[in-house]
């Protein structure tokens, strides 16, 4: 059966194209740095949104209509398959991700939840098999159960605990059944409401020993993917403990762990934790954990995570900055964990969605490099900084100061003179760097 008829292969045809169904922007076999557009972006699609999310709001019931709404249960569950494989080579999509309950309904018990994912994977793998699409990553969903009220490994309740780890134990054996290339850690309750009744520090101890755990696992059955963790600030605990890139390195630093893992960043975390996306990639980058990317973007008027695909130019630009600055994404990628609005309802704008992204992608990309090339941001910088490339400056820098020697030198001083950051002219730059790709 086929889930989307009407729709063909979806090319690159250029920015004259008059084709809604065709990329303007992206081109998979463009050459840039020696590497293919494809293989520099390693473009992914969420199952979770994709194929799961039906336009439901705390307000209102769900509007999407889709070819497979009559079935339940595990026919639902193989008929997303069906038209996940062939969404993704009608978008001619390198990667795709999931959660393990996205896949396959969980039955009443532990074990009839295996035995639901056994039967899903055993057909993903198949459709695998001859598909060029691959496994960016997977993960477990602990967190939308009512088991998970008071958190997954962070729970005040060991049995929840226990359950979690279990799935996490599945998760690893199918990530390793399927080849995927990352396995991410979301902790979707991983926090908590209030302090009145928690114990923080038996929490995150009890986190970091999951992860530990998980660890020794992959060892144990050759899984060797990189870990990843997801910043979240909020939503749907008031605070989470793994608000943002840096509390994050903070906590993998104190237990053991930044060998082990990265950080997979989404857009809309980073604006929800009170920072710019590239602020979140540029932490993660300087300090080597920068891992793969959830790519969306939120909207300034709401407070909470709306998961929108990106269309912001100058967003995409700043992100694909670092992330060439990064050397690229390794074995990451650029995952659309977004979904289409409430009101965009038929299955063509999936691929409107998707399109957009890509091609917002693509444009950042180029121009980003472009930036590079001409080194526009980075002769400012070291301009900008260049008195601690000599005298005083690079004695800082290079420890052969104290605190007695820069009174000196400072009790001397006659006059300090500051030189300006030129913040605006520099937006205007990016911005022509953008227009000349349009």
């Amino acid at each position: 059966m086929s889930y989307f008829q009407e729709m063909k292969k979806i090319q690159f045809e250029g920015p004259q194209s008059q084709n809604p169904f065709s990329f303007k922007y992206y081109n998979p076999n463009e050459i840039i740095n020696g590497q293919t557009m494809e293989e520099i972006l390693r473009f992914s699609v969420a199952y979770w949104h994709t194929f799961n999310a039906d336009g439901s709001d705390p307000f209102g019931v769900g509007t999407a209509i889709r070819p497979w709404n009559h079935l339940t249960g595990i026919d639902l569950a193989k008929a997303r398959v069906e038209a996940a494989f062939e969404f993704f080579e009608k978008l001619d999509v390198p990667y795709f991700c999931f959660h393990d309950v996205d896949i396959a309904p969980e039955g009443a018990t532990l074990g009839e939840t295996y035995k639901n994912i056994d039967t899903i994977v055993a057909m993903i793998k198949d459709y695998m098999s001859t598909s060029k699409t691959k496994l960016l990553w997977n993960t477990a969903n602990m967190f939308t159960h009512p088991r998970y009220v008071h958190g997954a490994a962070t729970s005040n309740n060991a049995d929840v605990f226990a359950y979690s780890a279990a799935k996490v134990k599945k998760g690893l054996e199918v990530g390793k059944e399927l080849g995927a290339e990352n396995y991410v850690f979301w902790g979707g309750r991983e926090g908590y409401e209030t302090l009145l009744n928690t114990n923080m520090k038996l929490e995150q101890d009890n986190l970091a020993r999951l992860f530990h755990m998980a660890v020794d696992y992959a060892k144990e059955i050759g899984f060797d993917a990189p870990f990843l963790i997801e910043p979240k600030p909020k939503e749907p605990t008031k605070h989470q403990y793994d608000f943002d890139v840096a509390t994050g390195l903070a906590f993998l630093q104190k237990y053991g762990l930044t060998d082990k893992f990265k950080f997979n960043i989404e857009a809309n975390h980073a604006t929800l934790a009170g920072h710019t996306f590239e602020h979140e990639l540029r932490v993660a980058r300087i300090n080597n954990m920068l891992g793969s990317v959830d790519a969306n973007q939120g909207d300034t008027l709401l407070g909470w995570d709306t998961d929108e695909f990106p269309t912001d130019l100058y967003t995409t630009t700043l992100a694909m900055y670092e992330i060439l600055q990064n050397g690229g994404l390794g074995k990451g990628g650029l995952n659309f964990d977004a979904k289409v609005r409430r009101g965009s309802f038929d299955v063509e704008d999936l691929f409107h969605a998707h399109i957009a992204g890509m091609d917002s992608f693509a444009i950042g990309l180029k121009a980003a490099n472009k930036l590079i090339k001409d080194r526009v941001l980075e002769d400012f910088i070291e301009q900008r900084y260049s008195s601690y490339s000599e005298g005083i400056g690079l004695d800082i820098v290079e420890g052969r100061t104290d605190l007695q020697k820069l009174e000196k030198y400072a009790l001397n001083l006659k006059e300090i003179r500051n030189q300006s950051g030129r913040q605006e002219r520099l937006k205007a730059l990016v911005n022509q760097y953008i227009i000349e790709i349009l």
